[in-house]
């Protein structure tokens, strides 16, 4: 099975995640191919993409660092992160528009909250709770193949 790299929530343990998670409203999202915050209307709730991959934990972006790409917004925290999601977007993008892999390979479109994630084969996974994280981990591959199944039918009853 192929490393995963696991959020620095685990690290940093879960009381952080449970109160930033009772923030987040996981409703908001359920109308949209990407997980979008309603309140703000950033992507991953302004959450920076790239930073998963160079810094190896959830970081924030910043408003003047911003681009339009799948039909939403993303926010950055510099130029540089900025510069490599618009030349590869499809490499930072959360799989599955950010919606949690498990709920996907269930046939749930359950958005995935921006610092309850993984990397799996150089690919962003965004979950919404620590379990579904944990289940994923113990499992990627064969949760991969169902969601990958499931994720045209799912993706059919969100709007477009």
């Amino acid at each position: 099975m192929a490393a995963l790299a696991v959020g620095a929530a685990l690290a940093g343990g879960m009381v952080g995640i449970v109160a930033t998670a009772a923030l987040y409203d996981l409703r908001a999202a359920t109308t949209e191919r990407v997980v979008v915050d309603r309140h703000t209307g950033l992507a991953i709730s302004g959450f920076d993409p790239v930073a998963y991959f160079t810094d190896a934990e959830a970081r924030a972006g910043r408003p003047e660092y911003e681009h339009h790409a799948a039909g939403v917004t993303w926010r950055f925290r510099n130029e540089g992160n900025l510069g490599a999601f618009a030349a590869g977007p499809e490499i930072y993008m959360p799989q599955f528009g950010g919606y949690d892999p498990t709920g996907i390979a269930r046939g749930v479109a359950t958005p995935g909250h921006p610092q309850l994630w993984l990397i799996h084969d150089r690919r962003l996974y965004l979950f919404y709770s620590d379990a579904a994280r944990n289940d994923f981990a113990a499992d990627a591959d064969a949760i991969l193949a169902r969601a990958e199944s499931r994720w045209p039918e799912v993706l059919r009853t969100l709007v477009p």
